[in-house]
């Protein structure tokens, strides 16, 4: 896991620029930050490199790392190296390092652009070819790993963070205001909805896509995967076979590591299963982290406690409070270089510090468990729907009355029949746009959209939650938090075998007797404890925006309420009126989040 950035392009980039940047990306890699640049055909390359030393501690694994005629730098982790290094000795490559940079590039050296079809895991590289004056970048298939670029009519920038392309390109961009809209209004699910960032000027490298730069600046992007869905014939028992032999095999791989690990613990089965899997299966001695909140809706004491006196691992808890909030907050916009999505990474930013001050360099977490095996409320609504004419609807229906429905707040998704009666209704995904469109001085409209990968729509749903909607914020959120303290993240349930199996399991055992991931609690039998396994309501890892900020506090509502430019496109009285609320609802404790972060993000880039 590192920090990456370079150039492509007809002018010699100016170095002084260079080692500013290579400056700021100590975060990303306090190990080693290097730079190399190349000249070609009227053609000038720069690759830079900050590394956090994961594998392979030895400086021989410093990049940019070069054979012969091909220098690479790489963020994240080839999780299945090993096992590709052995295929390549046997067709008699000789390796110098232990370390996956190494077979990455050996990997490309051998089968060209097609490598990253071989490799499971996270990246986000740029590969320099002397020979041609090619430059090929790859990002993986799930959007991991970060990949920015920036281009002018004369060169092609590229970074890891928007920081380090305003610093090596020596250019200001400029506040995308529709991308703030869209933030403040439908909320951070609408982030990915549109190929545009919170810079007008900056792009984002798709998910699953190669990028190939020739020596004339010509661009070509290839999507190298596409997601799909394929439901097979199986029984009950192979899907949860099948689910339980990919998951331990995906923690297998991802415990490769040459430093100690840590694990986010929460208390649903996500991230409890992980933890579980280390321990139980492959004795890991591992410490996990977790954060305690009093406030009921999210509180997870008694249910992390379980899994941590089960387990027996070293455990801290962190609890939420008002001090400093504000600016923490600050600190992390400024980091960010955006808007923090959700009160959840405030919180995540919490645990970063903690895993990082106690000696840690990479950190577990559940990410994606929900859109792999569905964990939301309105997919029990979906599975209803999908399963409409089964033989057994009538026991579906009433395990979930039974069992599910009275957990469910929103009052949309207590309707068994929502779907049936429309099956486009979305409303709950842009929750309350339509009033938080009346706290803007401008109109503001854009209608919910989703990308059609299948024609069932759960699985659609749970796909566009994935690469379009939740996951891909969470994942953001989750490199830039945990790069901020140095740490390596690391996400199981992103592995594409698991993947492509969950995904050719068959509707109806999605969710069984009013059990959501009922797939993945049985497969995690004898090694997850009952009293997590078997907890039926969704909490989720999150907080109320009270437990951070105090707006009876005078002092915080002067700071709300002073001039700024975040008041040329929101109401000022609006803001007033919420301020004054004694309670929040979810929906409007969001809202008052995305407003605080939009009035931080003007602060720093007025």
């Amino acid at each position: 896991m590192c920090g990456i950035a370079g150039y492509i392009g007809k002018a010699k980039i100016d170095e002084a620029r260079v080692f500013k940047t290579l400056d700021i990306m100590k975060n990303r890699g306090p190990d080693s930050r290097q730079f190399m640049s190349f000249g070609r055909d009227g053609m000038n390359v720069a690759l830079l490199h900050a590394r956090l030393s994961i594998i392979d501690l030895d400086v021989r694994s410093n990049q940019p790392f070069v054979i012969g005629d091909y220098a690479v730098v790489y963020n994240g982790e080839i999780y299945n190296y090993v096992e590709i290094k052995d295929e390549l000795e046997k067709k008699g490559v000789k390796f110098n390092t232990t370390s996956d940079t190494e077979v990455l590039l050996r990997a490309y050296m051998e089968y060209g652009t097609r490598c990253v079809e071989f490799f499971e895991g996270m990246w986000a590289f740029a590969i320099y070819n002397q020979k041609d004056g090619t430059l090929f970048l790859s990002r993986d298939r799930f959007a991991e790993k970060p990949l920015y670029i920036y281009r002018t009519d004369d060169a092609v920038y590229f970074a890891s963070e928007i920081k380090f392309l305003k610093l090596l390109s020596g250019r200001s961009f400029t506040v995308n205001t529709k991308q703030i809209l869209r933030y403040l209004v439908n909320g951070y699910k609408s982030l990915y909805k549109k190929n545009e960032t919170f810079f007008n000027e900056i792009e984002e490298i798709p998910y699953a896509t190669n990028l190939t730069i020739d020596r004339r600046l010509g661009m070509s992007f290839r999507k190298y995967w596409e997601p799909s869905c394929r439901p097979e014939k199986m029984s009950i028992e192979e899907a949860v076979e099948g689910v339980r032999q990919r998951l331990i095999e995906s923690v297998k791989i991802r415990l490769r590591s040459d430093v100690p690990l840590a694990f986010c613990l929460s208390g649903g089965i996500d991230s409890a299963s992980l933890v579980s899997i280390a321990v139980k299966e492959f004795g890991c001695d591992i410490a996990s982290f977790s954060i305690i909140e009093s406030d009921e809706r999210y509180n997870e004491y008694d249910n992390i406690m379980a899994t941590v006196n089960d387990l027996g691992c070293r455990h801290t808890l962190i609890e939420l409070h008002h001090e400093q909030s504000l600016s923490r907050l600050r600190e992390l916009v400024r980091y960010h270089d955006v808007p923090v999505a959700t009160i959840t990474y405030f919180v995540h930013s919490l645990l970063s510090e903690a895993i990082s001050g106690s000696g840690y360099r990479v950190a577990f977490s559940g990410t994606a468990a929900d859109e792999l095996f569905t964990g939301y409320y309105d997919h029990f609504i979906l599975h209803l729907y999908e399963i409409r004419n089964h033989p057994d609807y009538g026991k579906y229906l009433s395990d979930w009355q039974r069992n599910i429905q009275v957990f469910v707040r929103n009052p949309l998704l207590r309707n068994p029949n929502l779907y049936m009666e429309d099956r486009n209704m979305r409303k709950h995904v842009f929750d309350e746009s339509e009033e938080f469109q009346t706290y803007l001085t401008r109109d503001f409209f854009e209608p919910f959209t989703e990308h059609h990968f299948c024609d069932s729509l759960l699985r659609n749903r749970m796909m566009n939650e994935l690469f379009h909607e939740a996951t891909r914020v969470i994942l953001h959120e989750d490199d830039l938090n945990s790069m901020k303290y140095s740490i390596e993240n690391r996400s199981p349930y992103l592995d594409s075998r698991l993947f492509d199996f969950a995904y050719s399991i068959p509707a109806e055992y999605l969710i069984v007797g009013g059990f959501g991931k009922y797939i993945l609690r049985e497969a995690m039998k004898g090694i997850l404890n009952d009293k997590v396994r078997l907890d039926r309501q969704k909490k989720g890892f999150n907080a109320s925006i009270d437990s951070i900020i105090d707006f009876k506090d005078e002092d915080t509502r002067n700071y709300l309420l002073e001039d700024n430019p975040i008041y040329d496109i929101i109401k000022r009285d609006c803001i007033e009126s919420l301020i004054d609320r004694d309670f929040f609802p979810n929906s409007h404790s969001k809202f008052m989040f995305s407003f605080i972060n939009a009035k931080m993000f003007y602060e720093i880039n007025g």
